[in-house]
């Protein structure tokens, strides 16, 4: 993976093998209809980070990649551990001069390019920021600013262990509940939610 030398906020967005994706909406979509709703969520996320203005580079971390654009990077994610491919990620930045790292899943369909812009400029203050998921207890994204390495904890519990991690390398988190970061696709009643999204109604049809 070529990585461009100018420092900035580098946008790492992990995708999972795209037919794995979204298993628990099996019973609402079908197959090509949740394939469909990953690659439109994808390109969602990557259009918001293109458009933020906080952001130099997208990279897109996954073992495939499908229909993601030429011109955006792909780390190789082996499909056995997603933070072991975040961390080897992490230092590739890193290595190549870059101190500023945002990580968003792929599946944020209202996220916004000035939310993530809200993110990166809490994180510039205090060398990290985090934005959990509706529940408070996952991370949706997050922002790190440091040369240090990070040990990705994605997962179970994951907003309190990434705060954990970012206080053992002596950063002061800030949590910030942005909806359009908060709101990720798990289950029917979040499709459900989405109704009133045009990109949507023909896969549900």
């Amino acid at each position: 993976m070529k990585v461009d030398e100018r420092c900035g906020a580098s946008v790492l967005v992990a995708v999972k093998q795209r037919e794995r994706c979204k298993t628990r909406l099996a019973r609402s979509l079908s197959d090509g209809a949740r394939l469909e709703l990953v690659r439109s969520m994808l390109a969602g996320v990557l259009a918001a980070a293109a458009g933020a203005q906080t952001v130099h580079r997208r990279i897109v971390v996954s073992p495939a990649r499908d229909q993601i654009p030429s011109d955006i990077p792909i780390h190789h994610d082996s499909g056995e551990s997603l933070n072991d491919a975040l961390e080897q990620a992490h230092g590739v930045l890193r290595e190549a001069g870059c101190r500023e790292l945002v990580v968003l899943p792929a599946d944020l369909p209202r996220i916004t390019a000035a939310e993530i812009d809200v993110l990166v400029r809490a994180g510039r203050t205090s060398g990290f920021a985090i934005a959990p998921d509706a529940a408070g207890t996952g991370t949706n994204a997050l922002y790190i600013g440091c040369a240090q390495p990070f040990l990705f904890q994605f997962g179970p519990d994951s907003c309190r262990l990434h705060v954990r991690q970012a206080q053992r390398l002596g950063l002061r988190a800030q949590v910030l509940h942005l909806p359009g970061l908060a709101f990720d696709v798990d289950s029917p009643a979040d499709l459900g939610l989405l109704r009133d999204q045009p990109w949507l109604t023909h896969l549900c049809a």
